[in-house]
């Protein structure tokens, strides 16, 4: 496994991550929680050191998850394990979203449940999922820079904020990375966010770098998706959306079939080719919830794309033809990097 320095100021990681919300919320029901467990024992057999979660996954689900998991690895695997953290998010006793809390007592209160269901003494990088706008981000970045202080937290990470407010927290205190989506269909940090990372020596850990498993090569139009499943209200799988995003897909599937390799290969690889063409350092987030899923991912690392891949790749999904937006209207309203 290759590595990566998240940043000027953050820890050496995999240069592939693994997401694990898919592993309690957002995709339906049907998680198999042994095959969960199994396919993060095969993500740190195979070196991935990076893994992904959230305190309100599944409403703590998904941290006692990674604490099971790594309590029953190999001590090798699990101690090269790092934590990456988001906090923030209010939901209700049925699930629903009612806020972020950016707050600074929160912050150490969303902290002092965390490393609990973690069963660590400290989490590795840490933040806010989403920026409180009744809170300046100086006040929540602050607060985690003095956990840091207190060895609560390793490294102070950022989450789907806008240009202007990764320079106001980088004031504060050094930010490893910018967690936020990048894909092919879904390119928008290219003109001002990336390059104000790049600028402060700030690193990129993508999610939904296969947009959902929209261009994973897998998703059908015939598909059909359960009430608790996030796909079933996103825009880009809905009606005309959804059939010119598969339009996409399949112009991408024929590069892929010449290369010899998967759609979701392909696809992780041209996040991968970021890292190097935009001198920044890029560690895509994979959200395998399965081990075949994840074997197909760790297959992208071994993917080499020259100038003319890319510009195939590009030239089948160019910046922008995504259809529809990536949340609902309602979740892209709480999206600082969004903002214009």
């Amino acid at each position: 496994m290759q590595n990566r320095q998240l940043g000027t100021s953050g820890p050496q990681v995999s240069a592939i991550g693994l997401g694990c919300m898919g592993m309690s919320s957002m995709y339906g029901a049907g998680v198999d929680r042994a095959e969960s467990i199994a396919t993060i024992h095969a993500a740190l057999d195979a070196g991935i050191t990076l893994l992904d979660t959230g305190d309100f996954y599944g409403m703590g689900h998904n941290e006692l998850l990674i604490h099971e998991a790594l309590r029953t690895a190999q001590a090798a695997s699990r101690e090269r394990a790092l934590t990456s953290v988001k906090f923030g998010a209010l939901r209700g006793p049925d699930g629903a979203w009612t806020g972020h809390d950016g707050r600074p007592a929160a912050v150490k209160n969303f902290l002092a449940y965390s490393l609990q269901r973690l069963g660590t003494d400290h989490i590795d990088i840490y933040r806010i999922a989403r920026l409180d706008p009744a809170v300046p981000i100086e006040e929540t970045v602050g607060a985690i820079a003095e956990a840091v202080q207190a060895g609560y937290v390793r490294h102070i990470g950022l989450s789907e904020v806008g240009a202007e407010t990764i320079r106001r927290a980088a004031a504060v205190a050094p930010i490893s990375d910018l967690q936020i989506e990048y894909s092919l269909l879904a390119r928008g940090i290219e003109d001002e966010i990336l390059p104000v990372c790049r600028e402060l020596g700030i690193g990129i850990t993508p999610y939904g770098v296969l947009s959902r498993g929209l261009i994973s090569g897998h998703w059908r139009r015939e598909r059909t998706t359960d009430a608790q499943d996030f796909r079933s209200r996103a825009p880009r799988f809905q009606g005309e959306n959804l059939d010119r995003n598969l339009e996409l897909v399949e112009a991408l599937r024929k590069i892929a079939a010449a290369k010899g390799v998967s759609v979701a290969q392909i696809a992780i690889a041209w996040v991968l080719a970021q890292g190097v063409r935009r001198s920044t350092a890029i560690v895509p987030l994979v959200g395998s919830r399965r081990r075949d899923q994840l074997a197909e991912a760790l297959g992208a690392l071994d993917v080499t794309l020259d100038a003319d891949d890319l510009a195939a790749v590009e030239e089948a999904v160019p910046a922008g033809a995504a259809a529809g937006d990536r949340y609902p209207e309602a979740q892209m309203d709480t999206l600082d990097s969004e903002k214009k």
